[in-house]
């Protein structure tokens, strides 16, 4: 399989929601990628049920969306109504990690499990075989635009061996200081989908800087 590439819809023009939405639609793009934080987990706010649920409405792709938020538990079913496709929440903040898994699947979603970039990839071992989807954080989550941590091509890579050892079939995702400098190396490492936000919207031609991210 070749790798995916999911823009995120956190550094789109939120004046021109509608247009960038479907820039994705009609680019090389596999998935959108939809922050959501609260202000606690992290420190910053975005995406409400309203918006994601207007996105969807016009979306040809499906809806990655990351929680970072507190209380997860308590907004499954409500993420389901409003669109997504994939669910994925950080193992710093979910107390009963397994459960709410199990509860994302049974709401019909493919369940992801994320970590903060100095949070040890092993201890990942006892959830991998359950999600769909092992996300790295490579930037300090909550805001764009930040410095790739050079350190992740080794954490994907002790990933991979993971996943190996324990015959688990998920998607590599690495979000977080994604550009086309690096995007081919973290391919080379075993990424299976780059997240790009500011590098793909912030681009002088977006489209182009998708299909760049595709043939890295």
């Amino acid at each position: 399989m070749s790798h995916l590439v999911a823009p995120s819809l956190l550094a789109a023009n939120f004046l021109n929601l509608q247009k960038e939405v479907e820039m994705v639609n009609n680019s090389l793009a596999d998935w959108f990628h939809v922050d959501v934080m609260d202000g606690h987990f992290v420190p910053n706010i975005s995406f409400g049920f309203s918006i994601i649920k207007q996105i969807k409405s016009i979306a040809q792709k499906p809806l990655d969306v990351h929680l970072m938020i507190e209380n997860v538990d308590n907004y499954i079913s409500e993420f389901k109504k409003a669109g997504a496709d994939h669910l994925t929440v950080h193992y710093e903040n979910c107390t009963h990690l397994h459960r709410t898994v199990q509860t994302i699947k049974e709401h019909q979603m493919k369940p992801g499990v994320v970590i903060n970039p100095h949070t040890p990839v092993e201890l990942l071992g006892d959830i991998v075989s359950d999600v769909d989807i092992v996300l790295l954080m490579s930037v300090n989550p909550g805001f764009g635009g930040q410095q790739f941590i050079e350190n992740t091509y080794q954490r994907v890579q002790r990933l991979k061996n993971l996943l190996v050892q324990k015959n688990s079939n998920a998607l590599i995702q690495v979000d977080g200081g994604v550009d086309t400098q690096n995007a081919s190396r973290l391919v080379e490492s075993g990424v299976d989908i780059l997240v790009a936000g500011s590098t793909v919207f912030k681009a002088h031609n977006p489209s182009e800087t998708i299909e760049k991210l595709k043939n890295a």
